[in-house]
């Protein structure tokens, strides 16, 4: 008897054994297919995720396209209007709250250069009144000019609705001086009305180019700076 509960014992032993053995094994079953599930769920965000991204950056780079056309468009007709001397319609496109500043070189002056409305802009040819636009290049003479003074030596001094080259929202002409419209104008985009050179005998040193800067309004663009460059020392 003693040998048969002995026997009996072992068995019930090895059974549970057995049982636990399966357990264990169906537990392992289980938790390979969540891993597997769960891995293969991984793997489709991301792919889905990667699509995504793609699809967003094509959206943008259509924006940036769209944008920079509209720019142009904007700029162009701008050049128009200041070729024309219309300043009225000029008046239309400046910017309604920072106006437009103006800058007789490349670096913009947020403290000392000229700012005016666009109410103002509208009768500055007509006025007899004298302003203090900055320094000339190589001598640091004050420029002590009228607006029609400073109009044809600093913004229209040649024929800029008609250019050699356009940059759209590209730097061409550079010299010494800083250009630092993008850190004068952080939201704001530029176009560039560009020639290379006049006389041959100066090897391009005779460069012009006229910088005229927007920001957005309300899906608009408007004028908030009319930058002008040209060779400096």
């Amino acid at each position: 008897m003693k040998g048969k509960g002995i026997l009996v014992i072992l068995m019930v032993l090895l059974a549970g054994i057995i049982l636990i053995g399966c357990t264990s094994s169906n537990n392992s079953s289980d938790l390979e297919a969540q891993l597997q599930e769960k891995t293969a769920l991984i793997n489709q965000l991301t792919a889905e995720n990667e699509a995504l991204s793609a699809e967003v950056a094509e959206l943008q780079l259509i924006l940036t396209s769209q944008q920079q056309n509209s720019l142009l468009m904007t700029a162009l007709t701008v050049v128009g209007l200041l070729e024309n001397q219309d300043m009225e319609g000029l008046a239309s496109y400046i910017h309604p709250v920072e106006g437009v500043r103006f800058s007789p070189y490349t670096y913009v002056d947020l403290q000392a250069d000229l700012v005016f409305s666009a109410q103002q802009i509208e009768t500055l040819l007509q006025s007899t009144q004298t302003y203090n636009w900055g320094s000339f290049d190589g001598t640091g003479d004050p420029i002590v000019f009228t607006f029609s003074d400073y109009y044809d030596r600093f913004i229209y001094d040649q024929d800029f609705a008609n250019p050699h080259l356009i940059g759209n929202n590209v730097e061409i002409g550079t010299s010494s001086m800083i250009n630092n419209i993008i850190q004068a104008y952080p939201n704001g985009m530029f176009v560039e009305f560009h020639f290379t050179g006049f006389d041959p005998q100066y090897m391009g040193m005779d460069w012009r180019s006229l910088r005229l800067v927007f920001e957005d309004v309300n899906g608009s663009w408007h004028l908030v700076g009319i930058v002008h460059d040209e060779w400096t020392t």
